[in-house]
């Protein structure tokens, strides 16, 4: 079998940083060139991208793009409404569109990132307009919307009014996950135990989803609270945690804190024996892995219309 049939063609711009990367983990990523030449409709998903270091982002959401045989198209963007400071404008040019430009457009699927923003209420956010914007458009433009972390206490906000609340402390670490409902796709192969890395300030409230009756939980925790709430028509889904996140993202955000200062309690139940000088231990890829194979596949790819002018 050749390594095209083996793995998911991921048809981005041929010089992205993340290519050479990905191709080195045997991620096959197919040409523009390449994919004009088959004979088939690739999913287009836009991915909103709110983290300060971009390319890193991106990376890791590709990876966890890679595991389905379905032909994806991207679009990065982000908001044309705040300056970036930790991504080169040239990168930022070169890789990304704005909002404005990709309006008009109609997509299978599109994925709004977490953002360093918690601190502030949501109206204070300097792109919350254009963000209100945005998802707005996706209830009529997109077939699935996956929000992640901050995000998706955001869309729960714009949507269904949720709040969220500050935490006594950073949720920092790797948790126990359960599956509250074992009929749902977005879900199907996890285990009835799972890990998530979290990594936040704020909370929303079960009591206030459990009142909404467009929404179901699908995912919680006795430590971190709610995981995954979805809308009851899937077209949007909101996700807590950061599923996405490589195994030394944790560090590089504990040893980050650390430098500037900053008061951090190691994070629960990464490091071995709670020894930060070991090498951490990988306990959430497998179900990340699943997370974004089942959404693409069920959510988007069995949801989506042929024709996405269809989209409504």
């Amino acid at each position: 079998m050749d390594q095209q049939k083996r793995s998911m063609p991921i048809k981005i711009k041929e010089n992205l940083p993340a290519i050479k990367e990905l191709k080195r983990e045997n991620v096959f990523v197919i040409t523009e060139n390449r994919a004009m030449h088959q004979d088939i409709r690739p999913l287009k998903i836009a991915i909103l991208n709110l983290m300060p270091e971009k390319p890193k982002t991106e990376l890791q959401l590709l990876r966890r793009l890679s595991n389905t045989p379905i032909q994806i198209e991207i679009d990065l963007f982000h908001p044309e409404t705040h300056e970036c400071k930790n991504t080169s404008k040239e990168h930022l040019n070169e890789f990304y569109t704005t909002f404005t430009k990709i309006k008009s457009n109609k997509y299978d699927g599109l994925i709004i990132t977490g953002a360093p923003v918690e601190h502030l209420e949501f109206e204070d956010v300097n792109y919350w307009n254009e963000l209100k914007e945005i998802m707005e458009w996706s209830k009529h433009n997109v077939c699935s919307t996956l929000h992640i972390c901050w995000a998706a206490q955001a869309g729960l906000y714009y949507h269904y009014g949720v709040k969220k609340y500050p935490l006594g402390k950073k949720q920092f670490g790797v948790f126990r996950h359960t599956v509250n409902n074992k009929n749902c796709p977005l879900i199907r192969g996890f285990d009835d135990i799972f890990w998530v890395p979290q990594s936040r300030h704020t909370t929303i409230l079960k009591d206030e989803i459990i009142k909404m009756p467009a929404l179901e939980i699908i995912s919680e925790s006795a430590q971190s609270g709610l995981y995954i709430v979805t809308s009851k028509d899937n077209r949007q889904v909101f996700v807590t945690g950061h599923s996405e996140y490589d195994p030394l993202t944790l560090k590089q955000e504990f040893d980050r804190d650390l430098a500037k200062g900053m008061k951090m309690d190691l994070p629960e139940n990464y490091y071995p024996d709670n020894d930060p000088n070991k090498e951490p231990l990988v306990k959430w890829k497998s179900h990340s892995t699943l997370l974004f194979m089942n959404w693409v596949n069920y959510y988007v790819y069995q949801m989506t219309p042929y024709n996405l002018s269809e989209i409504k």
